[in-house]
């Protein structure tokens, strides 16, 4: 299908409603999104589909308890909320009928669900929240396979969403570009289903919007040590802190 001028194509909703979803927007973006829900059915299909994909990852986390202070600040929000909403004398909707509310809500939510199950995946005792995390999904249909996060610009983990089949002489490769870079950069051999933690001292500091993909490559590696083989998964990072 030919896209007319001005037409955002599919890889576009798919990123923007990943973010949304994400909760990496900033704040005027992620109202224009709101106003787009209501009548851009393709980015609405798309909002809901990446909050499928992402909300099994709360399974990976263990159910917290939390505390008073949490409680007082919600109670506190919510008493905000409904000073603000009085209803008018045109009988203006209450603010829990609000769809753009409720979704707001589910994309922090999910955000925050996708950051704590890839923290609780390797660790137990609490360290510094990622500054940026990679959601690394098939180019094909989009699901997430591979979850990046850095805890400081120096060093990231490659976490494993689920299994990953590859055939016995074929081996995943690790690349990244940031955009200023003249070509990708490999990170080593991964193995389907296994964390890998790598040292990024010989690299420039990770940036906003670098570029991190899994490609099909011999057993042994690409040999002219630039990706040879169909990409597996693709993402770019978010800044999250």
């Amino acid at each position: 299908m030919i896209e007319q001028p001005g037409t955002p194509s599919d890889d576009d909703v798919q990123s923007l409603a990943g973010e949304y979803v994400l909760g990496t927007l900033s704040a005027g973006q992620r109202a224009d999104v709101q106003q787009r829900l209501e009548h851009d059915v393709a980015l609405r299909r798309a909002v809901d589909e990446w909050e499928s994909r992402l909300l099994s990852l709360t399974d990976l986390a263990e159910p917290q308890t939390p505390p008073a202070s949490l409680w007082n600040r919600i109670e506190h929000s919510l008493d905000s909320l409904s000073v603000l909403s009085q209803p008018r004398v045109d009988r203006a909707p209450r603010w829990w009928d609000s769809l753009n509310l409720w979704r707001s809500v589910a994309g922090f939510g999910v955000a925050a669900s996708v950051v704590l199950a890839a923290l609780l995946v390797t660790q137990h005792a609490p360290k510094p929240v990622p500054s940026y995390l990679v959601v690394l999904v098939a180019p094909q249909d989009k699901a997430p396979g591979w979850v990046i996060q850095a805890s400081d610009s120096r060093d990231i983990q490659l976490i494993p969403l689920g299994e990953t089949s590859i055939p016995d002489d074929k081996a995943l490769q690790f690349w990244t570009k940031a955009d200023d870079w003249q070509g990708p950069v490999s990170l080593g051999l991964v193995k389907p289903g296994q964390v890998l933690s790598v040292p990024l001292d010989s690299l420039p500091p990770l940036q906003p919007n670098q570029l991190f993909e899994l490609t099909l490559e011999k057993s042994t590696g690409s040999p002219i040590n630039k990706p040879t083989g169909p990409i597996q998964f693709i993402g770019r990072a978010v800044k999250v802190i």
